[in-house]
């Protein structure tokens, strides 16, 4: 029996196909000091397993009854449990009652299992344990922090010598994160203002110095590599209000709504979008937009192969973004700060927007650049600030500028 303030953890599994595994996780968490609740994210309800919530019961939540499920499209079953259970996960979490969640799967219990974890909010630990957790798991992911653990094995029978030892310490990982989110470290919560900054490596001189100077300032700071995933969490815990404001030094991302084919597209459409609805205040910098980011050289789509092109490295290659390009991406970018319900200023160092893009780099072309300016000057709302800087993104002065900028949007402390 669990003790008194021990910590419940859910078991997300297929337990058609996973019983085995799951009642193995389930006594494993038991044993280390924390209660396990089963729900079972399975099509088939007549495995006669004892769980906490059975496949009926979350088929139910969607007006279905599982054997419905069954006959339909299999996508839009997994859809619909994985909604469902991660409803069930998010009123667990809400009365306190849910410290964690461990899912173990194969294909179908991966994807149910991380459509449901994706509804909890980022802190409490999301641990699966998954036979595709060695590939590109970027779509189970996204913007959570989810995390993958390699089962090695299939998982079929039940645990064995080598999934067995997996399991057990995966059982062992999540009790112990659930138990450490129970303290915060006071660097995590010292009463400042936090917001969020975004960065690549061609801006993170610019990013270094906007952080000191926001430090400075009495402001915490919370950093996003720009790489798609990372912009959209930013956007996410605006939404959530853990960050009370942006300085978007680096806003490539919005670049990959135009074009899909960038490995940094967001994994959420929507950048530039949630501090507008929370009113916060924002920020905004053209960081990072000269370029589009492909894979390899040999990946970059025909359509881009004429244009100058700067190897990040042997799997990032940038190409430089067209003036058509960026008039289209300025266009996207005015909509979305004009429909913004708190202050917002838009910064353009008019000399470069990144390191590779800035005079003596290969990507530097600010007949280009001007699109994109020439766009917002006659877009953005006046009550957006939009000011031009004769200088590149990684000049101290831009980044300070930039810093103080924001920190004249934010209100006054209390």
């Amino acid at each position: 029996m669990p003790s008194p303030g021990a910590p419940t953890i859910a078991v997300l599994a297929t337990v058609d196909t996973k019983a085995a595994e799951a009642r193995y996780l389930a006594a494993e968490i038991v044993a280390r000091g924390g209660a396990a609740r089963v729900v079972d994210i399975g099509l088939d309800a007549s495995h006669g397993e004892p769980v906490a919530v059975t496949a009926d019961d979350l088929a139910g939540r969607a007006g279905r009854r599982v054997v419905d499920l069954r006959a339909g499209p299999r996508h839009e079953a997994m859809t619909t449990v994985g909604e469902a259970a991660g409803a069930v996960l998010s009123e667990w979490f809400a009365a306190g009652e849910l410290h964690g969640s461990i899912a173990v799967g194969g294909n179908q219990g991966t994807a149910v299992a991380a459509i449901a974890m994706r509804h909890l909010p980022i802190g409490p630990p999301k641990l699966i344990v998954s036979t595709v957790a060695s590939g590109n798991v970027r779509d189970y992911v996204r913007d959570s922090d989810i995390t993958m653990q390699f089962s090695v094995g299939d998982l079929l029978g039940g645990p064995n010598r080598v999934t067995g030892m997996i399991l057990r310490r995966s059982a062992a990982a999540v009790v112990a994160m659930a138990t450490s989110a129970a303290t915060t470290d006071p660097s995590e919560d010292d009463g400042a203002p936090t917001v969020g900054i975004t960065a690549f490596g061609n801006t993170e001189p610019a990013v270094v110095a906007a952080i000191a100077h926001l430090r400075e300032g009495g402001v915490a700071c919370v950093p996003f590599h720009a790489s798609g995933a990372c912009g959209s969490a930013m956007e996410r815990l605006l939404d959530d209000g853990v960050l009370t404001g942006v300085l978007d030094l680096t806003t490539h991302e919005v670049l990959g709504e135009i074009e899909p084919a960038d490995i940094y597209a967001p994994v959420r459409p929507g950048r530039l979008t949630a501090a507008g609805r929370r009113g916060a205040p924002q920020v905004v910098v053209p960081g990072g937009l000269e370029y589009f980011c492909f894979g390899a050289p040999e990946t970059i789509p025909a359509a881009y192969r004429d244009r100058p092109v700067h190897v990040h490295n042997p799997y990032n290659t940038n190409v430089r973004t067209s003036a058509d390009d960026l008039s289209a991406v300025g266009r996207l970018v005015a909509e979305r700060l004009n429909a913004a319900r708190g202050p917002v200023a838009v910064l353009v160092p008019t000399k470069g927007w990144s390191g590779v893009g800035s005079p003596g780099g290969v990507l530097h072309d600010p007949d280009a650049n001007q699109a994109f300016v020439d766009v917002l000057e006659r877009e953005l709302d006046p009550r957006v600030r939009l000011e031009l800087h004769d200088t590149t993104i990684n000049d101290p002065a831009f980044a300070s500028a930039a810093a103080s900028t924001l920190l004249e949007l934010m209100p006054a402390p209390h």
